[in-house]
């Protein structure tokens, strides 16, 4: 089938029981006409960047979502509206549904003062709305967005050369089309198009301060 009609959800899996929940979710969604959609699971990736790469060399899907395990797609026309704004703005090459349009000198998108978007997740043990900033238009332009669910039209490699962990690829991935020459947006929502079960525990000092640190060097210190 023509790969400009393909849609693929891409997700690195490490908890099949969680998985096959955001499976539900995506098996109920309403398809846009003349469309396919499939899924694929990248087990045991050493890092989100690195699974997603993989993913990316297996599907020839014009329309990539790339999708964590633990995010589950609760309004059905999502596909509807993702793809009517991919085709209505060519030059976007990548989406999501929060983001920010400057970062702080440290990197976290989150502290910024002009972030946006929504979404409903868990990282406090309770299920409630995250909210940002509202996206007026069609779609907020932004630098940088997060990476619970990930969007894209075109193909760039993710740096797993850099991030070898499973925070920063996104941000990272951000100011990669934004170099090749494509906008990044934040989708607007009505209401939001996901819940996220996200975890709570992070162990900042070894998984996610050092790839703000190489992030912070590659990207906001002026190096190519």
């Amino acid at each position: 089938m023509n790969p400009e009609k393909k849609i693929c959800f891409i997700t690195c899996v490490s908890d099949e029981r969680v998985y096959q929940e955001c499976l539900l979710y995506i098996n109920q969604l309403d398809v846009p006409e003349g469309f396919v959609v499939s899924t694929l699971a990248i087990r045991d990736a050493p890092s989100m960047a690195a699974g997603y790469n993989e993913g990316l060399r297996r599907s020839d899907a014009k329309y990539k979502i790339y999708l964590h395990q633990d995010v589950f797609v609760i309004r059905k026309d999502f596909l509807l509206d993702l793809i009517g704004l991919f085709e209505k703005y060519p030059h976007v090459g990548l989406l999501g549904l929060c983001g920010a349009k400057t970062l702080p000198e440290n990197g976290v998108w989150w502290e910024s003062d002009d972030s946006f978007g929504q979404t409903i997740e868990s990282s406090t043990r309770i299920m409630k709305p995250l909210v940002f900033s509202e996206v007026v238009d069609d779609y907020e332009s932004v630098t940088t967005l997060d990476g619970l669910l990930l969007a894209t039209q075109t193909d760039i490699p993710w740096r797993s050369d850099l991030f070898d962990g499973f925070h920063f690829y996104d941000v990272s991935q951000s100011f990669e089309f934004i170099k090749h020459g494509f906008e990044v947006g934040v989708m607007k929502q009505l209401s939001p198009y996901v819940l996220h079960h996200c975890g709570f525990k992070v162990d900042w000092a070894v998984s996610y301060y050092p790839y703000r640190d190489i992030f912070v060097k590659e990207y906001l210190s002026g190096a190519d």
